[in-house]
């Protein structure tokens, strides 16, 4: 170890540091230097009272540390263990220092790893010896900030069992209090500021702590022992209803009215975590197809909040799978299939015949949902803004945004620093599987090996998030949205430069996507230019196949196949790929095969109207268009005049009108017109959607695809489809036979890849892939071919994943 002067002290890291003679704050001098050591006996002899030997330790710890009770819990653990010294919050992690007899150091070592806070994560522990030191207890120290360094940001957490069992305690002070938390729980990201994360730092700041909060804040052995968010009747937020505005109700009385209102069939804008929600009675028909009205979701399917595990069981099926996703500290709403005679309406996800479930996450739900009189047995519980709009997050933006839609506003004091919307999940296989990632996972960062300078990716147009990077850690910022308004834009930007600022990222390269219409392509693109920093564009494909790689922790150089099945994205060629078998090798890849180029007429069209693409691929199979099919009928005769215009390549066409496109996501939507299921959308993949939950699974036969080397065409399946449907076939086998064929040619296509290129490992991801049908029909197929599969698990196959490929590949591309 290198010698330290006298009159210094040793960071973990190993640097040098003097003291401040104000404060005892440290300010690193130097890079580390050497490995770390197992703290040992120093020279200094034995302490001349007891015979034991005096140690002495100094540790730094990075994860998430801050912000989940850990500085309580290295206190309490000294302490009992008898050691002296003190803990402090910096921006580069936590520090600690202890001395006491070497067993006892030895045993603080191995339970602070083995036994951390229930919201701990620790990824790396630094310690060095040091000499003991005669120290009055132990302690912790004011937080400290060190220039360039910053530690992960915890997310937002679950009401915790203990919270809740006081919050219904008529004897505890926080009784029935909707703001109650612990070091264990409640908000983490949304009301944090800056770091290190302590309470100046986030929007609680602006509410003094009365002096029995401030004890339990100071006491050690309290469970709020320094929980930053602590608050209580007398000094925290309070809520607030305001109806018609001129009626207003507060604490209490506010919850209650606002429990009558959703009662009598009203519409309640709620404040929570992220952003406000839109609540009404979820067993209400009438309620809940008035709020769609109003809210203009077409036929998205709403979110319903449970009080408990009992109630969801009582309206879906929930495996022990489901209830440990569903019970989990992050709470995310968790798709599930609906039981047989549940009461929850139709109109709630029209087409489907699944519900969109999630349990109370915070205590003023659970005082809207508690089981008493004018008790609501599931809320509605979807996002707060109007349709493509961005979730409201301030108070008097949302009295105007969802003015229309609200009856009331139950509001509250606490502001929200940082937007986020609710993660989304299915259950694949026995493990979550992201369709959106957002509040209860957001910030937690994706390490990455080959990261080095500091990035801003910025994802794709649709399902918008971002990526930042610091270091090998990739952090996505929350659900954005559709960017296809200057509001959605506006929070796309904003949601940057505060998580820019947080964790004091300036980027030094922008990546985004080639498709040059793209509002956060041209984002990148107005920021690199006023900046002088590099801009890389990242093909849409390679980004989804990357960004699977990244998320199940693989090395990124390594060779893959790669099954891209979405529904757009801009291709080398100028045309609109989505049906793309890759090599993929870092920065590298390689179109070795795609599903047949049809038009797309009328272009972004075509994804609204599906008998589009049901009347090219018509064409494209050299199917009359008769008026005995679906699309032919739906469509006027000067409809389809002007679509045949377009169509032709005999120059009379326009290739701007009918661009080429590989797409997989159109194909869904093509079939799904040609057996009748949808002729016009008003949610991205609807059709698709309906054409998967139309399924009948007892059916095992398959609609064949042409497969050429790598490339495959669906024709033939159009031509044995129209023969069935004639002959009186009913749509769920139909539906069937499109998935099982279009299965066996994705495992037929992957196998050739894997024997042409020697690679066996295949990825899949796009948001095709958010079809559990398909994927699990195309998972087992490749297994059985012997083949490794890579499926998402942290972050979403479709857009949403995105910017985690872009960083990625960018990456590899600037580093060689």
């Amino acid at each position: 170890m290198n010698a330290v002067r006298e009159g210094e002290a040793v960071l973990p890291q190993g640097h040098p540091v003097r003291p401040s003679v104000s404060t005892g704050a440290v300010r690193a001098e130097g890079p580390p230097s050497g490995p770390p050591h197992r703290p040992g006996v120093l020279p200094g002899g034995r302490d001349g009272r007891d015979g034991v030997t005096p140690a002495g330790a100094r540790l730094h710890v990075t994860g998430v540390v801050q912000g989940v009770g850990f500085r309580p819990f290295v206190y309490n653990l000294a302490t009992r263990l008898g050691l002296t010294g003190w803990v402090r919050n910096t921006s580069a992690g936590v520090d600690i220092e202890v001395s006491g007899p070497e067993e006892a150091i030895d045993r603080f070592l191995a339970l602070l790893e083995q036994e951390p806070p229930p919201l701990a994560r620790i990824d790396r522990l630094e310690q060095r010896p040091c000499a003991p030191r005669a120290q009055d207890g132990f302690r912790i120290l004011e937080s400290q900030f060190f220039e360039g360094e910053v530690q992960p940001v915890p997310a937002d957490v679950a009401t915790c069992p203990d919270c809740l069992r006081e919050m219904f305690d008529p004897a505890d002070r926080r009784y029935r209090y909707p703001f109650i938390n612990c070091t264990h729980c409640g908000p983490r990201l949304t009301l944090i500021e800056a770091m290190p994360y302590d309470r100046r730092s986030t929007t609680m700041a602006e509410f003094a702590l009365c002096p029995e909060c401030e004890a339990e804040y100071r006491d050690p052995g309290n469970r709020r022992f320094h929980a930053q968010p602590i608050a209580c009747p007398v000094c925290g937020p309070m809520v607030e209803l305001v109806a018609g505005g001129r009626e207003t109700w507060r604490g209490e009385e506010a919850i209650a009215e606002t429990r009558r209102m959703i009662g009598q069939g009203l519409i309640v804008a709620v404040k929570g975590l992220g952003g406000y929600h839109l609540a009404c009675d979820a067993t209400n028909a009438e309620a809940v197809a008035e709020l769609r009205r109003r809210k203009g979701r077409g036929d998205k399917p709403f979110a319903v909040m449970f009080p408990d595990i009992e109630a969801v069981a009582a309206h879906a099926i929930a495996g022990p799978a489901e209830t440990a996703a569903l019970t989990g500290r992050d709470r995310p709403i968790v798709v599930l299939t609906l039981r047989q005679g549940s009461r929850l309406p139709a109109a709630l996800a029209p087409g489907q015949h699944t519900v969109g479930a999630m349990l109370a996450y915070t205590p003023l739900h659970h005082l809207l949902l508690e089981r008493a009189p004018g008790f609501a047995e599931a809320l509605v519980m979807t996002s707060g803004n109007r349709s493509e709009e961005p979730l409201a997050i301030d108070d008097q933006e949302a009295r105007l945004s969802l003015r229309g839609i609200a009856d009331a506003w139950l509001s509250h004091n606490r502001r929200i620093h940082q937007r986020c919307d609710d993660s989304v999940v299915r259950v694949v296989r026995g493990s979550p599987y992201p369709l959106r990632r957002s509040r209860g996972t957001v910030p937690e960062p994706i390490h990455i090996d080959e990261l080095r300078e500091p990035l801003l990716a910025c994802g794709a147009e649709l399902k918008n998030t971002f990526c930042l990077t610091r270091e090998r850690s990739a952090i996505l910022g929350p659900h954005i949205g559709d960017l296809q308004n200057a509001e959605t834009l506006a929070a796309f930007e904003q949601s940057i430069a505060r998580m820019e600022g947080l964790f004091r990222i300036r980027p030094e390269v922008f990546v985004c996507d080639l498709h040059p219409d793209y509002l956060s392509t041209r984002y990148a693109q107005a920021r690199s230019e006023r900046e002088g920093r590099p801009l890389v564009y990242v093909q849409h494909h390679h980004a989804h196949i990357a960004a699977c790689l990244a998320d199940a922790g693989l090395a990124l150089s390594t060779p893959a196949i790669g099954l891209a099945l979405d529904g757009l994205g801009y291709g080398d060629d100028g045309a609109l790929w989505g049906g793309e078998v890759l090599w993929v090798e870092g920065a590298r890849y390689q179109r070795l095969g795609h599903l047949a180029y049809v038009s797309q007429p009328g272009g972004d069209a075509a994804t609204r109207q599906p008998w589009r693409m049901a009347l090219a691929w018509l064409e494209h199979a050299g199917i009359a268009w008769e008026q005995d099919l679906p699309p032919v009928q739906h469509a006027s005769a000067t409809a389809r005049a002007v679509l045949a215009a377009m169509l032709r390549r005999d120059g009379s066409g326009s290739a701007w009108a009918a661009p080429m496109t590989s797409s997989v996501g159109r194909l869904f939507d093509g079939f799904a017109s040609l057996i009748g299921v949808r002729q016009e959308v008003r949610d991205e993949a609807q059709a698709a959607i309906e054409l998967e939950a139309l399924v009948d699974p007892a059916e095992e036969d398959a609609y064949s695809l042409d497969i050429t080397g790598m490339d495959f065409d669906a024709a033939t399946m159009f031509r044995s489809a129209v023969v069935d449907m004639r002959a009186g076939m009913a749509r769920p086998r139909l539906a069937a036979r499109f998935h099982n064929g279009l299965a066996a040619a994705m495992v037929e296509v992957a196998r050739r890849a894997s024997a042409a290129t020697g690679v066996g490992r295949v990825v899949l991801s796009g948001g095709v892939w958010q079809n559990v049908l398909l994927l699990e029909r195309v998972l087992g197929g490749l297994e059985q071919a012997g083949l490794e599969v890579v499926i998402h698990r942290r972050v979403p196959a479709n857009d949403g994943g995105l910017a985690l490929g872009q960083a990625a590949v960018a990456a590899l591309g600037r580093a060689g």
